[in-house]
């Protein structure tokens, strides 16, 4: 796998046009520590013609979420209409992610965040990882002992603490043995821990192909590993087969349950 030579900004533009509203920047409340960064992934369950069913889910890493209580910072982009807060306060946080294996990953499931949207009067505008976005095997077999450029979206900790910026920060991914883990080469800023990876597949000429590789997880110093959507899809659809959603504010009290949509 390789990135078109020295065309950092066409990628980050497609980051940009396909995934800025993916992401989801939170931390621990009523502390200046623990921030991580989740995001929006659509697990494909079923296409008929033009319709598309799914299973929707926030992705973060695993690490991120051993708390009670978490703070989840909003921004206008994210709401077809007016939030009635810039912020959501979620009790029992740890409770509501499912851990998904020893990937370091955890996924909730996304019915109770739209129920809340919806009880709040209000309704969410967001990109998603999606299947086609994902990276497959394939891509991920594509990564070896040469460094892939490749990029982190996630929210950054300003200096008040609350403040929590949307940057692509870029860096390299490789791995040293070809069936070895993934690792991420490079800055990790305070917060955007368990944000997405993206690459560019380089096809003909100029163009490329946008993949989401994973999640980054926490690591020490420059090196941190990343989890890959191949193992992070297999390890979703072997989830047991839910129920319909409890209309609920509080992620952990469905914490299996779904919400699905046919586009």
């Amino acid at each position: 796998m390789s990135a078109p030579t020295a065309d950092h900004h066409s990628i980050t533009d497609a980051i940009v046009a396909n995934a800025a509203r993916s992401t989801l920047p939170y931390q621990q409340a009523h502390r200046g520590t623990d921030f991580g960064t989740a995001f929006w992934f659509n697990d494909l369950v079923d296409k008929q013609g033009d319709t598309e069913t799914v299973r929707q889910y926030l992705v973060t890493a695993r690490a991120m979420t051993r708390y009670d209580i978490a703070e989840v910072r909003l921004r206008p982009e994210l709401s077809t209409s007016a939030m009635s807060a810039n912020a959501l306060a979620m009790l029992a946080f740890e409770d509501g992610w499912i851990p998904l294996g020893d990937s370091g990953v955890a996924v909730m499931p996304a019915a109770s965040l739209h129920a809340l949207a919806r009880r709040k009067r209000w309704e969410w505008t967001t990109d998603e990882i999606t299947d086609g976005l994902a990276a497959t095997a394939e891509d991920v077999a594509g990564i070896g002992g040469e460094p892939v450029p490749a990029y982190v979206l996630g929210h950054d900790v300003g200096p008040d603490r609350t403040d929590r910026p949307q940057a692509v920060v870029v860096g390299t991914v490789v791995r040293d043995a070809a069936d070895g883990p993934v690792r991420w080469d490079g800055t990790v800023p305070v917060g955007c821990v368990g944000a997405p990876v993206f690459a560019g597949i380089h096809l003909d000429g100029p163009q490329f192909r946008l993949v989401c590789l994973g999640v980054v997880l926490p690591g020490d110093g420059s090196q941190h590993p990343v989890a890959t959507f191949d193992r992070i899809r297999s390890a979703v659809r072997e989830l047991p087969e839910p129920s319909s959603p409890a209309d609920s504010d509080d992620p952990a009290s469905s914490p299996k349950r779904w919400w699905r949509r046919a586009r």
